[in-house]
C-alpha cells in the first residue's frame, strides 16, 4: 500500500494558506502530531483555542472527509517506515523504485529554484562579496558542511574567508566584526534560534549579513540582503536532502559571478593554486 500524502510536510510547508484559527490548529498538532492522533476534536479544539466546526473545516482543506478521516490520515503518515527519510520515498519502495525518485526529487527541486529566484538580490549578493574585506560562512546541522564546502570555493578569490558552525564561536566573530565584515548565514529552515540571534549581532557592529534561507522566514527578515530558495523539503520530518543541493547550487552561482566580475586580475592568484597541486597526483596514463 502506498503512504498516504504526508500530511505533516502539508502543514509546514502551506501556513499561507491557513487562516488566523487554522494556524492554531496546524501549531497544536505539530506541538505533538502523536498525541494529536488519539485527540478528539473536542479536545484538539481546546489545546488550539478554536471552536470544533474550525476544526471540522481545517480537515476538509487537507483533503480529508472530517476529523476521523484526518487523523487516520496523519497516523498512517507517522507511522510510515519512510518518515525521517525522504518524503519521495513510500515505505514500500525497493532500491530500482526508490533510486529514480530521489534523482527527480533532486532535479525538481533545482529546477523550481532555477525558475523563482531572484536574480537581482543575486547581483547584489556577489556586490557586497566583490567588496567584503572579510568573509564568513554560517551555518548549524546539515547547513554546516555546505558552509564549509563554500571556502573551498571563495578562499580562491584572494580574500580572507572562513566557515563556521559552532553556535559560541559565531556569536564571538559576530560580536568582533566590523563594517566591510560580510556574513553568508546558510539555514534551509531559517528558524534556528542561535543564528537569528547572530545575525543581530553582526548587523549591530555594522557588518553585511546575507542569508540563503527559505522564504519569509525569520532569518530572512533579518539579513540585510535573503537569498530564498522555495524548496519544498520539511527537514523537521526528513534527512535533508534537495535543500542541501539548492544551497551549494547557489553558492557555485554567486562564486561564478564573482569569478566574472573580477576578470582576468585574478588569474595568477588562481594559476599558482592550481600549479600547486600538479605534484600530488599521478598522471592521466599511469597504472593503476
Amino acid at each position: 500500500m502506498k503512504t498516504p500524502p504526508e500530511i505533516i510536510a502539508q502543514l509546514t510547508h502551506s501556513k499561507r494558506g491557513f487562516s488566523k484559527s487554522e494556524l492554531k490548529v496546524v501549531d497544536a498538532i505539530l506541538l505533538d502530531p502523536e498525541s494529536a492522533t488519539r485527540a478528539s476534536i473536542a479536545q484538539l479544539a481546546q489545546l488550539a483555542g478554536v471552536s470544533e466546526p474550525t476544526i471540522n473545516r481545517f480537515c476538509k482543506k487537507l483533503g480529508a472527509s472530517g476529523f476521523p478521516d484526518f487523523k487516520i490520515k496523519l497516523a498512517l503518515s507517522l507511522a510510515s517506515d519512510a518518515r525521517f527519510v525522504n518524503s519521495a520515498v513510500d515505505a514500500d519502495d525497493d532500491v530500482g523504485t526508490f533510486t529514480p525518485k530521489i534523482f527527480d526529487a533532486s532535479v525538481n527541486a533545482l529546477t523550481r529554484v532555477r525558475d523563482s529566484i531572484d536574480t537581482k538580490v543575486i547581483q547584489r549578493s556577489i556586490d557586497q562579496i566583490v567588496q567584503s574585506k572579510q568573509i564568513y560562512f554560517f551555518g548549524l546541522g546539515n547547513s554546516g558542511p555546505v558552509a564549509a564546502d563554500a571556502t573551498f570555493k571563495f578562499f580562491r578569490f584572494n580574500t580572507p574567508v572562513s566557515s563556521h558552525h559552532d553556535p559560541l564561536m559565531q556569536r564571538m566573530l559576530a560580536a568582533a566584526s566590523q563594517t566591510g565584515d560580510l556574513f553568508v548565514m546558510i539555514s534551509h529552515t531559517g528558524r534556528t534560534t542561535s543564528l537569528l540571534e547572530t545575525a543581530d549581532i553582526a548587523r549591530r557592529a555594522n557588518a553585511t549579513v546575507i542569508g540563503i534561507t527559505a522564504p519569509e522566514s525569520p532569518l530572512a527578515a533579518r539579513c540585510d540582503l535573503a537569498i530564498t530558495l522555495d524548496v519544498p523539503e520539511n527537514t523537521d520530518e526528513y534527512l535533508p536532502m534537495t535543500s542541501r543541493l539548492a544551497q551549494l547550487t547557489v553558492l557555485d552561482v554567486i562564486a561564478t559571478g564573482v569569478s566574472l566580475r573580477q576578470g582576468q586580475a585574478h588569474i595568477p592568484h588562481l594559476r599558482r593554486i592550481k600549479e600547486s597541486l600538479h605534484d600530488t597526483r599521478q598522471p592521466i596514463d599511469s597504472a593503476v
